[in-house]
């Protein structure tokens, strides 16, 4: 059974009964015991070669999701218990047994499976308005399976567990004590520029202290992602990556004129709002340590002390923003769905990972006592209601949605809750807090650039070394860094890409977030007219799922498909004219 499995016992809830009770599978399968998983895909197989009406052939979808939401599970459960505790043996064992026993077993299976759906004599007499997205899926699946891949898949997937522990397991001794690299954020708030100086040399020591290693290990990614590419005959593995990604609506050159739309209609307001920065400051060069501190020198915002109070105070605004993400956000806190403090041997970072069977969604994350923590709580929660609003879609593959307009579910939540955040401050650090948020949207869309143009340049330029590689980036951090003064400070500059875990474990997952700010700025200017609106626009489009293409996505939410010029242009002056009303 998946709760007897050792190192499961560290997960945060315990066992979750399926949103739909079980027709194709036997209750109590253990599904990280291929014996006994594997002869229910020769049953899916008989079940298919059985279809002869295009009843049947609905059927046979429905059942081929539920084992995939099952298997999902069982993966995403041991993952979390993995990250949430990457120093525990048994957790790190379990997810490890997973991804190399069961997972490199299970890619012939699917792709068998999808080779017969894409072959299949009654393909064509489904109705395409409703499975036409999820036809093109299973034929771009077909498209791209080589068996070859299958082990490269396993040894990347150990390779990417293997930077989480790393950065996972990262402390320093600081002012007497161990701290995590988490906690040393709340440093660079602190009004002694000389103190933020020394937290933020000391933590770039550490990672410095990495940089061999993790270049290793990066180039060992690289060698094994080219290798996949050139399997599935490619000439380079952006062109299959952008493939794998299944991006049909965009390509590799809408991502570059993306940059460069970045670079001539953002760059300039980040550069005002440096300067802003440096002259309240009262500093001759903005500094990187400069970046965080409340620019007239006011103390840190502290909007929580423990992530009790963090809950508690997320939820009241919830209940004013509306009642049934309220209701679900409640229903996520007494279900123990939420892993939120900071610790010693907790993976970096945070998300929200869908346990797929019991269709409920799970939040981790490394709070601290941030504002820096509110927003990334508000994001996560845009992703979980996400999740519950399309949990009654019997297809498992509309369940799940291309990443570019689920990271508009989570953007959009942060801008829409914004209004709300009283319920941690008084009114005048409200409008700092709301200031912060907004100053952090510009200043997101150049890191963005940054980091999906760096991935970019090292996936199409074959044969460099580690040395092209810092010069790649550093120059990329000339172009979008804007006015930060980085002298003396080379060798922490260099590897600053080091720190992004985007490049090491979701290759090419990055300018999804810049994509979807565009849509959540959108929402956002639309709950300016009529919040209520809004808000009924954006629990509809959710509720969609994955059953449409981005374009129409992006439509139900009351957003345009674009992503140049044009489109980022208006909601700059937007963000402009708030932060200016907001002092």
């Amino acid at each position: 059974m998946r709760g007897r499995v050792e190192g499961m016992s560290v997960l945060p809830f315990g066992e979750l009964a399926p949103h739909t009770a079980r027709r194709f599978l036997p209750g109590g399968l253990d599904m990280g015991d291929w014996a006994a998983l594997s002869p229910h895909f020769d049953r899916l197989e008989e079940a298919g070669r059985a279809c002869r009406t295009v009843a049947d052939m609905e059927r046979w979808l429905v059942d081929l999701g539920e084992v995939a939401s099952a298997v999902d599970e069982e993966r995403a459960r041991r993952y979390i218990a993995m990250t949430c505790h990457t120093d525990d043996a048994g957790a790190e064992r379990a997810y490890l047994e997973f991804v190399e026993a069961v997972e490199p077993r299970l890619k012939p299976r699917w792709f068998a499976l999808a080779k017969m759906y894409a072959e299949h004599p009654m393909r064509g007499q489904l109705d395409m308005g409703r499975h036409g997205v999820l036809d093109r899926a299973k034929r771009l699946e077909v498209e791209l399976y080589r068996e070859g891949n299958v082990e490269l898949e396993t040894e990347e997937s150990r390779a990417t567990q293997q930077y989480q522990k790393v950065t996972g397991g990262m402390t320093v001794q600081f002012e007497g004590e161990e701290r995590t690299v988490a906690q040393m954020g709340r440093y660079q708030e602190q009004t002694s520029r000389a103190l933020r100086e020394s937290a933020w040399r000391t933590v770039s020591a550490r990672w410095l202290a990495e940089e061999d290693g993790l270049d290793g290990l990066f180039d060992v990614l690289r060698g094994l992602r080219g290798r996949m590419a050139a399997n599935a005959g490619f000439g380079d593995y952006r062109g299959y990556a952008f493939r794998k990604l299944g991006r049909f609506d965009y390509g590799p050159d809408d991502c570059l004129r993306f940059h460069e739309a970045i670079k001539e209609v953002v760059m300039p307001v980040a550069r005002r709002l440096q300067a802003a920065r440096r002259s309240r400051l009262g500093v001759e060069t903005l500094r990187p340590w400069d970046t965080a501190v409340d620019a007239l020198g006011r103390p840190p915002l502290r909007p929580f002390g423990d992530t009790a109070e963090l809950e508690e105070r997320s939820q009241r605004v919830f209940d004013r923003l509306d009642g049934v993400l309220a209701g679900e956000f409640r229903m996520m806190r007494e279900r123990r769905l939420l892993d939120l403090s900071n610790r010693k041997g907790k993976a970096p970072g945070g998300y929200q990972y869908t346990l797929s069977e019991a269709r409920l969604p799970f939040i981790f994350m490394n709070a601290v006592g941030l504002q820096r923590d509110v927003e990334t709580l508000l994001h996560e929660a845009g992703h979980a209601f996400h999740a519950l609003a399309s949990r009654d879609e019997p297809l498992a593959a509309y369940r799940d949605c291309p990443i570019e307009f689920c990271e508009v579910a989570s953007m959009a939540m942060e801008l829409l809750a914004a209004d709300k955040l009283g319920e941690f401050y008084g009114e005048e650090e409200e409008r700092r807090a709301r200031r912060t948020h907004l100053e952090g949207v510009v200043g997101v869309f150049p890191w963005i650039a940054t980091i999906d143009a760096f991935q970019h340049w090292v996936y199409t330029s074959p044969g460099h070394d580690r040395e092209d590689r810092r010069a790649a980036w550093n120059g990329l951090m000339g172009r979008f860094g804007g006015d930060v003064d980085w002298s003396g400070l080379g060798e922490a500059r260099r590897c600053r890409w080091q720190r992004q875990l985007h490049v090491f474990i979701h290759p090419f997952y990055y300018v999804e977030y810049g994509i979807a700010q565009i849509g959540a700025l959108q929402v956002w200017v639309n709950a300016r007219k009529d919040a209520a609106g809004a808000i009924a626009r954006y629990r509809r489009a959710l509720a969609l799922g994955g059953s449409r293409p981005l374009p129409e996505l992006f439509a139900a939410a009351g957003c345009r498909w674009d992503f140049g010029r044009e489109s980022l242009r208006p909601l700059l002056a937007a963000v402009e004219e708030e932060l200016g009303r907001l002092g």
